[in-house]
């Protein structure tokens, strides 16, 4: 069963590279006390992920913090190296969005937001969502409907319904 409003997130763990260490990271409770904006991607360099899911956030970044958010965060199914390559050449990290690495697909399906197109690679990858969380509790939750679309996951999508 999928994640949805009200629902507290679930502990699972995810991966984030700073420098050249790598830290263990439990989504619940990073999430605990805190506003969090996560949005999900089924993966790093993609077609739709670069050029659209993970730009509206950088540029909405700055309006969520404007908002109270305490930290974005961005998930894909993927290593951890990766992740913090991506954050690096895209702008992400600079704009001070988390890049965290599902490895395992741990969290992917803790939310049941996995699917999986063996035709290209993709194994147990995250849809395409965009949640607000506050203190671990999903409060606004964002699902693409489209296939290669990113409209009801944009940044600015999601900065609207908050």
């Amino acid at each position: 069963m999928a994640i949805k409003v009200g629902d507290k997130l679930p502990s699972a763990k995810v991966l984030h590279q700073k420098d050249d260490t790598v830290a263990e990271i439990d989504i619940a409770e990073r999430a605990s006390g805190r506003r969090m904006v996560l949005f999900g991607l089924p993966g790093a360099y993609t077609a739709t992920c670069s050029a659209a899911h993970l730009p509206s956030f950088i540029r909405t970044a700055q309006a969520f913090r404007d908002k109270g958010v305490d930290e974005i965060v961005c998930v894909a199914v993927n290593d951890v190296r990766v992740m913090s390559h991506w954050g690096k050449s895209s702008g992400a990290e600079e704009a001070g969005i988390t890049m965290l690495a599902d490895w395992d697909s741990e969290l992917t399906k803790a939310l049941g937001l996995q699917f999986s197109v063996p035709a290209i690679g993709f194994k147990d990858r995250m849809q395409r969502c965009a949640m607000l969380v506050e203190d671990g509790v999903v409060k606004v939750l964002q699902l693409e409907e489209k296939v290669g679309a990113c409209d009801l996951t944009a940044g600015e999508t999601l900065l609207e319904k908050i």
